[in-house]
């Protein structure tokens, strides 16, 4: 057996070195080139329109009770790349009807020839806006589990780039990824770092990355930290380990996620991109017409807790009704006490009657979400039990909260439950969740996630700024949708913010309006009060504006500055622009509407909205698609429009 060994590797050595030691993918526009060195150590290295963008990286892993998995490889047979392409219409439109993306695509199938001689495949797609590459491991010669202790993948980009860093605060590897993104030097990021992805990377103003993860199965999520100025990987551990421990197991084949670089000349044009999307497979839900998110009213940001009641319950089940949104989110506590080894999902409170609360909902043409402690879902597989309670019930969705972690396990359990929920017809929200993978192509019942530092911090504190928000639309609103819980409708300016309850908002009117268009989230949920909403300026843009679209442009902007966004459901086009804490004259560029003449319905800050942020103008216009739309917003503010073509 030795000496065949000895004579494949042999084999292998002298069919390397008969192929190419590198192999380049192009994007099908040209503009992208990733190449995989595998002459000595195993590196890759980057190129957007000729200019390096990611200078030549390591790539591989190191194990427990094995050597690392990082040199000496030869390919095994010629590998040339091929043009796909991948078009389908999402159950559940985030950004588009319809998608269509054309990639390059290598697979090189490597063989070690020192150490261990261990196989390896090693996958790479190319798209016209950025790259995507993962592992595929295989099972060990001897029986039992092979263990990850660390992935070597690197980031080496250039020198003097900048990162807007989300830091994962003093939980370590664990904790709920809402954070606030700061500009900061990448050679200012230091090993021991945990960051949130996605990272945004300015390279110059000219050349952006976006570092990020995609279709996570059996493995876990990472975090981003740096070493000499190059940006490392850091997978979470198994529950247990440390920080240098095992990271994942697997007895048998294992793809890893994908490691994804996004590639622009503008940081906005990643907000349109679908490659995370189109790295995880096709839909599996054979008749998936049920899911069907929305706007929905929630019980629980405005006050200092949830009024677990029937009359306040109603009253936010009439808000909805009487917005015409097709969603009430019923919060904690309406189980009772959770997160005990003894507390129920599938019996209500004594106060609550579910069924006269849900056929309530049902004669006003609202359906029901509700909350679910991920401890009291998890033990016993009582999920199993309670979807299908809820499914009789008539419950639209569950809202799951307090995983805080994003370890193999963990990562596992998400599709668990998805996938069950789906049985059930349930769709799903996680909260106290890792960020997005694009898992909602898959399990398109998984129409939203947390993960993002949104409305519920202004309860707490003053980090909900301006700049924050716009930031969130170019950090982490690129790995999907994000449940921010925008609507807040006590608006005051940033030096009047009182930390308080009732909870107010440190922007204008406007700027809240413009979550609506900006932020990608297909179930909405609206965070203030019936009595702060109803009969409020702006609440008649809140009966109209959808919450999945047809078409998605980025118009203008810089992260920490503003941000203007247009995007189309049918024939009307929505227009979301938001600013920073200085007052803002635009110029917005209509140039992706067709020649003619619009109608043009827009709310905008008033006069005095730099100090009363809750006034809104709200008018009616005309205007040629050829003629750029002026606006003022005031510091903090926004604007939102619908534009209906009428010529």
């Amino acid at each position: 057996m030795k000496k065949t060994l000895i004579l494949f590797a042999a084999l292998c050595l002298m069919a390397g070195n008969a192929m190419a030691e590198s192999v380049k993918v192009e994007s099908p526009d040209g503009r992208i080139v990733l190449t995989v060195n595998t002459d000595g150590a195993l590196s890759y290295n980057v190129t957007f329109k000729g200019k390096t963008i990611v200078a030549d990286s390591p790539l591989g892993f190191e194990f427990k009770g094995e050597s690392p998995m990082d040199e000496g490889f030869v390919l095994t047979q010629p590998c040339e790349p091929m043009l796909h392409t991948d078009a389908w219409d999402p159950v559940v439109k985030n950004k588009h009807a319809h998608v269509k993306l054309l990639y390059n695509e290598a697979v090189l199938h490597m063989h070690e020839t020192v150490k261990d001689g261990r196989n390896m495949d090693f996958t790479v797609r190319v798209y016209n806006d950025g790259a995507a590459f993962r592992y595929t491991l295989y099972a060990s010669d001897t029986p039992g589990n092979r263990r990850i202790t660390r992935e070597l993948t690197e980031y080496r980009v250039p020198a003097g780039s900048y990162a807007w860093v989300g830091r994962n605060g003093d939980e370590g590897f664990t904790g709920s990824q809402e954070s606030c993104f700061t500009k900061t030097p990448v050679a200012q990021m230091t090993e021991q770092e945990v960051d949130l992805l996605p990272l945004l990377v300015e390279i110059d103003r000219n050349n952006y990355v976006a570092l990020m993860d995609a279709c996570l199965d059996n493995f876990p999520g990472w975090y981003a930290a740096a070493k000499d100025g190059a940006i490392i990987t850091r997978l979470a551990p198994l529950p247990d380990e440390d920080a240098d421990g095992v990271k994942a197991i697997f007895s048998e084949k294992q793809n890893t996620p994908w490691r994804v670089i996004m590639i622009a000349d503008n940081p906005g044009r990643f907000i349109e991109s679908e490659i995370i999307s189109s790295l995880n497979p096709p839909c599996r839900i054979e008749n998936p017409n049920w899911v069907n998110p929305g706007m929905m009213a929630w019980d629980n940001w405005w006050s200092a807790d949830v009024k677990m009641e029937m009359p306040v319950i109603k009253e936010y089940i009439d808000l909805a009704a009487a917005q015409g949104w097709p969603y009430m989110l019923i919060d904690w506590q309406w189980y009772g006490q959770f997160d005990l080894p003894e507390a129920d999902p599938c019996t209500p409170a004594p106060q609550i009657d579910m069924q006269e609360l849900i056929a309530y909902a049902k004669e006003r043409g609202v359906r029901i979400w509700v909350w679910m402690h991920s401890t009291d879902t998890a033990r016993n597989d009582n999920y199993k039990k309670a979807f299908a309670v809820y499914q009789q019930w008539g419950i639209a969705g569950v809202k799951i909260d307090f995983m805080d972690r994003m370890d193999q396990e963990i990562v596992n359990w998400y599709r668990k439950i998805v996938e069950c929920a789906a049985e059930h017809h349930l769709m799903v929200n996680f909260h106290g969740a890792y960020h997005p993978d694009g898992i909602n192509r898959t399990w398109p019942n998984q129409v939203v996630r947390e993960g993002v530092k949104g409305a519920e911090y202004a309860k707490w504190g003053t980090e909900i700024t301006p700049s924050h928000n716009i930031n969130l639309a170019f950090t982490r609103m690129l790995a999907g949708a994000m449940d921010y819980t925008p609507g807040a409708f006590r608006n005051e300016p940033q030096g009047m913010h009182k930390t308080e309850i009732p909870t107010s908002m440190m922007n204008t009117r406007c700027a809240e309006l413009s979550k609506f268009v900006i932020y990608e989230a297909p179930q909405c949920c609206v965070c203030d009060a019936p009595q702060f909403i109803l009969g409020q300026s702006g609440a008649d843009f809140l009966k109209q504006v959808p919450t999945t679209w047809d078409d998605t442009r980025f118009i203008d902007g810089y992260p920490g500055e503003y941000i203007a966004i247009a995007k189309r459901k049918a024939d009307v086009w929505y227009l979301g622009v938001m600013n920073n804490e200085k007052a803002r004259d635009l110029e917005i560029s209509l140039d992706f509407l067709p020649l003619g003449q619009y109608e043009i319905e827009y709310w905008a800050d008033g006069r005095k909205a730099d100090t009363v942020a809750t006034e809104v103008v709200h008018k009616t216009t005309r205007q040629y698609a050829q003629k750029p739309l002026k606006i003022h917003m005031a510091a903090g503010g926004g604007y939102v429009a619908t534009i209906t073509r009428i010529l």
